[in-house]
């Protein structure tokens, strides 16, 4: 665990994994919740999470490496539940890569529980992992132009959903109705970090 000065009142840490990166953002959660870490806003990303509006970064840098970090807990509450139509373009050459059948991929990534590691790329967007490691996938080698809202995708050890229409390179498997971001609703995100996630088949 690394933690560098980002300006006057930020800090990033970095960790070694997704992994990590999670369950030390559980963390500050959680000493934020109870007194003591004051910051105003937490981030996390890939492998750092980004605290801002400390007054004293350094003092922070310090004692960060030193903390134990425990495991990530359970996520109270029950998970959000999204309805795919398993009919995306690259559903074929996805079974092809995990060595299934094609309508096993549903069965597949249904199965699976996720969890929201980090949001990015547009608004409403999370990557989350929980499927073994063994599904990655690459993105795509030449992106598409336009992704349609609504498309579930995976890419490496992703799986994403296009809030909006926008380029994007990754492996399109299915289409939800779900509204992952609505600007009229509090929060206007549907999924945000932490958030456990099922898919489920949905009629095509």
């Amino acid at each position: 665990m690394r933690a560098l000065p980002v300006g006057e009142h930020a800090l990033l840490v970095e960790v070694a994994s997704g992994e990590e990166a999670q369950a030390l953002h559980a963390e500050l959660l959680r000493r934020r919740s109870e007194g003591s870490l004051s910051v105003r806003e937490i981030v996390p990303a890939a492998r750092t999470v980004l605290l801002d509006g400390l007054d004293d970064p350094a003092r922070l840098a310090s004692r960060i490496p030193a903390w134990h970090i425990p495991p990530l807990p359970a996520r109270a509450g029950g998970a959000i539940e999204i309805p795919v139509r398993y009919d995306g373009p690259d559903l074929a050459d996805v079974a092809e890569r995990w060595g299934v059948p094609e309508h096993a991929v549903a069965t597949i990534h249904t199965a699976a529980e996720f969890r929201v590691a980090f949001c990015g790329f547009a608004p409403g967007f999370g990557y989350l992992t929980g499927l073994p490691s063994r599904y990655d996938v690459p993105r795509r080698a030449t992106p598409r132009t336009s992704v349609p809202a609504g498309s579930v995708a995976l890419a490496g050890p992703y799986t994403g959903v296009y809030p909006r229409s926008s380029p994007g390179g990754w492996q399109l498997i299915g289409t939800t109705d779900a509204v992952l971001w609505d600007h009229t609703r509090v929060p206007a995100a549907l999924l945000a970090p932490g958030t456990r996630v099922r898919f489920a088949a949905a009629e095509c």
